[in-house]
């Protein structure tokens, strides 16, 4: 990767440019733009997910780590392609003044006519709609999983500030679960009375089960702890016997229902790529997710 120091957009656009001619690869064929914030000390681990998800969505990636946002603006980049990578790579580190203004660095970064998501890894601005650079997106991935401090707060602040394009992977890693269940019911369309979901005391993804079961079968649905990993267990009660789905070491699970036998069902715990590849794959918004979120919010209110 090409160093520049104390630099501009321009220039790292044309660098962008440079770098192809060098390859003899004028046109890279990428889909999209996808903006990173990060911090400096998760940003490796966050641009080995994103190259690893840019296999199945070659892109344009822009890792901007936000700096000490006192004293003049100093723009310091590394800019590249190859390595592994499907599309183009560059991490931006902004200092002084322009950390209040990172818009205004990326924005002619981005690839024209085509679509734009922004991911934070970690701690993600409470309203991602109206922040700077998410304001720019048609996907806003945020993670409350990954948050450093208070996650189920985090999660509802999420819930409280949904628009459409926004999404958190806490709601990605239950895709699996709500699968499942959803299939379960459809071979067998039982009436449900009540639920269960257990899972670790913390867990972003099972609140969002939780709610999810809650807004789409209407029954009352209750939440237990475990030492986990993740969501251990959910069962369905219904008048014929119980429908459950264990999974006990996050990768195998058993899966019983009424009248027919227990049988192995592979509900692996995913990785971070797969989770990002998987949010890529729709810029469309998520009515599904909005209704879910909307259900977490009452359940908490009216707990």
């Amino acid at each position: 990767m090409t160093e520049l120091l104390d630099t501009n957009s321009a220039a790292i656009a044309a660098e962008f440019v440079r770098a192809r001619t060098k390859a003899g690869s004028p046109a890279m064929g990428m889909v999209m733009t996808l903006v990173i914030v990060v911090d400096e000390d998760v940003a490796q681990d966050s641009l080995k997910a994103a190259r690893k998800a840019s296999r199945e969505h070659p892109a344009r990636v822009l890792a901007v780590i936000l700096g000490d946002a006192r004293g003049h603006a100093v723009v310091n980049a590394q800019v590249g392609i190859g390595d592994d990578w499907t599309g183009e790579s560059a991490v931006i580190r902004l200092k002084g003044e322009v950390v209040k203004h990172p818009e205004s660095v990326v924005l002619p970064l981005l690839l024209p006519d085509s679509p734009v998501a922004v991911w934070w890894p970690t701690d993600a601005p409470a309203d991602p709609g109206s922040d700077p650079l998410g304001s720019l997106a048609q996907r806003r991935i945020t993670d409350a999983s990954a948050a450093s401090r208070n996650k189920t707060k985090a999660m509802q602040l999420q819930c409280s500030a949904y628009e459409k394009g926004n999404t958190d992977l806490a709601w990605t890693r239950i895709t699996p679960w709500r699968a499942l269940l959803a299939a379960a019911l459809d071979q067998q369309p039982l009436k449900v009375r009540g639920a269960k979901v257990t899972a670790e005391r913390i867990s972003p993804s099972a609140d969002l089960l939780l709610a999810w079961l809650s807004d789409r079968l209407h029954v009352p649905v209750e939440r237990a702890n475990s030492s986990g990993p993740g969501i251990t267990e959910v069962v369905l009660d219904t008048k014929d016997g119980t429908i459950r789905i264990s999974r006990s070491d996050g990768r195998l699970a058993s899966f019983s229902s009424p009248g027919r036998p227990d049988r192995p069902v592979a509900l692996r715990r995913r990785a971070l790529p797969d989770l990002l590849a998987e949010e890529l794959r729709r810029l469309d918004e998520d009515t599904v997710y909005q209704a879910t979120a909307k259900r977490l919010l009452k359940l908490r209110k009216d707990a």
